[in-house]
C-alpha cells in the first residue's frame, strides 16, 4: 500500500507545482530524494552501552537499523581517536522516506513544547531543508521510560529542486508547519484549540441548519382583491342599505 502523503503528492502537488512555475515536463518537478537522520553520541567513545541505545531508538525512529558513524581523524583535545563510534545515521528512500515526512509533521512536530513554526530559510541554497530536534522522545515511538537519556538528531530532507523557492514551496503544500516571515507563529496548543473551535462552530451551524423550520410561503392576494372587484364594506356592518333592497 502507497503510503498516503506519496499518492496526494503525484495527484493533486505535482500538476499544481508544474503549472505554478511552468515546467516544460512533468520530470522537472521538484520531488522528495531522501532523508537523512543523524544522531550524535559523544559518549560512545566512553561507554559501548550508550552507542547500543543510541541504535535501538534510531531503529525504532526510521524503521531501519542505523549505520555507526566514526571519527575521520584523531583530536587530542576531545580524546578523540581515529576510529571510534561517534553518531549514527540512518538514510531512508522510497515509501519510508515518505511514512517518515508524514509522521514528523503531522505527530512528531505538534509534539515540540511551545511549538511555533519551523524556520523558512533553512535551506543550503541547493534546494536542501535542515531542521535540528533537541529530543528524540516526540516521536511517540519512543518510550519516555525506557530511554537512558534525552538526545537530539538533526533531519535533513534532500530534494531534486534546483532552487531554495522551488523546494519550499514544494515541502509547504506537502504540510511542512513553516512560520510567516517576521512572525513569532503560534504555539501548537494554540493551533490545536483554534481548529477544534473552528469544527465546533461547523458543527453547530450545521445542526441549526438542519433543525431550522422551513419558511412558510407567503400567502397570495386573491384576484379580487389585485383586480379592485371585492366591494366595500358598509357602514352598517356590511348590510345592504335601504337604497339597495328597494332596487
Amino acid at each position: 500500500m502507497s503510503a498516503r502523503l506519496k499518492e496526494r503528492y503525484a495527484e493533486e502537488i505535482r500538476p499544481q507545482l508544474l503549472e505554478r512555475f511552468g515546467y516544460s515536463s512533468v520530470m522537472q518537478v521538484p520531488r522528495l530524494e531522501k532523508i537523512t537522520l543523524n544522531m550524535g553520541v559523544g559518549e560512545a567513545k566512553q561507554n559501548t552501552a550508550m552507542l547500543e541505545a543510541a541504535i535501538e531508538q534510531m531503529t525504532v525512529i526510521a524503521g531501519q537499523k542505523p549505520a555507526v558513524r566514526r571519527a575521520r581523524k584523531s583530536i587530542a583535545g576531545f580524546k578523540l581517536r581515529e576510529g571510534m563510534p561517534v553518531g549514527v545515521m540512518a538514510t531512508l528512500r522510497g515509501e519510508r522516506m515518505w511514512e517518515m515526512l508524514d509522521r514528523l509533521q503531522s505527530i512528531a512536530l505538534p509534539r515540540v513544547r511551545d511549538f511555533r513554526g519551523l524556520n523558512p530559510q533553512s535551506f543550503d541554497g541547493r534546494g536542501n531543508y535542515s531542521m535540528g530536534i533537541r529530543e528524540q522522545i516526540i516521536f511517540p515511538e519512543i518510550d519516555y521510560d525506557s530511554i537512558d537519556q534525552v538526545r537530539g538528531l538533526n533531519v535533513t530532507i534532500t530534494t531534486t529542486a534546483e532552487t531554495d523557492d522551488e523546494a519550499r514551496e514544494l515541502l509547504r503544500m506537502l504540510g511542512m508547519p513553516f512560520r510567516r516571515d517576521g512572525d513569532e507563529g503560534q504555539t501548537a496548543a494554540a493551533m490545536r484549540q483554534e481548529q477544534e473551535a473552528a469544527e465546533r462552530r461547523a458543527a453547530e451551524e450545521a445542526a441549526r441548519q438542519e433543525l431550522a423550520p422551513e419558511k412558510p410561503d407567503e400567502p397570495e392576494e386573491s384576484e379580487a382583491g389585485e383586480a379592485g372587484e371585492e366591494p366595500a364594506a358598509s357602514a352598517n356592518g356590511g348590510e345592504p342599505s335601504a337604497e339597495e333592497k328597494s332596487e
